[in-house]
């Protein structure tokens, strides 16, 4: 379990806690796991989605014959609050190249998250065959793209950006200054805490670790994830990731948005989107 002690004016730099360590999950009666929604991983006192999406892909592949996720939807029914997690993974189909898993989170008899996996086997060696024009990569070295701080422009706590170093170009950042662009986009890197290397589970958090790209069209509060769909392209090679999050629509209080990642070597190594509220106006 992890330390939920009141911080006193001695002890003010927060914990950082590795992602494997944050996202890990005990086992108990088969198919089913406890685990530890941590302080620190949170967005105004509720665990960032990415981050409940990880958790329970490792339920999902312990259940499951294979080792990596290949792709997820996730379903959000209720923000649980920091601390014990129940979670239950069970096998739809086991094939030979992939298997389909259900996974669910609950806090306290109540349902929060409703998930299906496909896991299967990445090849490490693997090369993209075609494609029909993906985005640019952001060209912002990480070290000229700025960290964002623990708490947001309207003044809500995100202790989150004290735990992975999510970066924003200066060019993605007028809303910062309370100019946003209008474009909707945000470009700029992340990289989990102590240097950890990302993997397929750790990706399914990246594609969703950066604020709202509707901030770059106006100013607002919790912008809530509703449905969260990722897929996991490769294996990704070590250091930080690439990524470019853009909002397309938002209509009637809500918005989609689209993430795509890239890896030091300039592949595509993750994408997803994402249906979520908001209100603007």
């Amino acid at each position: 379990m992890f330390d939920r002690r009141v911080p006193t004016a001695a002890d003010t730099t927060p914990e950082v806690v590795a992602f494997s360590a944050a996202t890990a999950v005990t086992p108990g009666d088969p198919g089913t796991f406890t685990a530890d929604v941590h302080p620190e991983w949170t967005i105004g006192g509720r665990p960032n989605g990415g981050y409940l999406l990880a958790a329970l892909a490792r339920a999902a592949v312990a259940v499951a014959p294979h080792a990596d996720v290949i792709a997820a939807s996730a379903h959000y029914l209720h923000s649980p609050g920091p601390g014990a997690v129940q979670l239950e993974a069970e096998v739809l189909r086991a094939g030979r190249s992939a298997s389909q898993v259900r996974a669910r989170m609950s806090q306290d008899g109540t349902p929060c998250v409703e998930t299906l996996f496909l896991v299967g086997a990445l090849d490490p060696a693997a090369e993209p065959y075609w494609d029909a024009g993906l985005p640019a990569a952001p060209t912002t070295d990480f070290a000229d793209a700025i960290r964002l701080p623990a708490t947001n422009p309207a003044g809500l706590a995100v202790p989150i950006m004290g735990q992975a170093d999510v970066r924003i170009d200066r060019d993605s950042l007028g809303w910062g200054r309370g100019r946003p662009s209008g474009r909707g986009e945000l470009r700029g890197w992340i990289e989990l805490p102590h240097g950890e290397a990302f993997d397929p589970i750790s990706l399914l958090y990246a594609v969703d670790a950066f604020p709202p790209a509707t901030f770059d069209i106006e100013m607002t509060g919790w912008v809530p994830t509703l449905e969260l769909t990722s897929y996991i392209r490769a294996i990704p090679a070590p250091g930080p990731l690439r990524m470019v999050q853009r909002a397309h629509l938002v209509d009637q209080q809500r918005v989609d948005e689209v993430c795509w990642v890239w890896d030091s070597r300039g592949r595509v190594v993750a994408q997803a989107t994402q249906l979520a509220g908001i209100r603007l106006g």
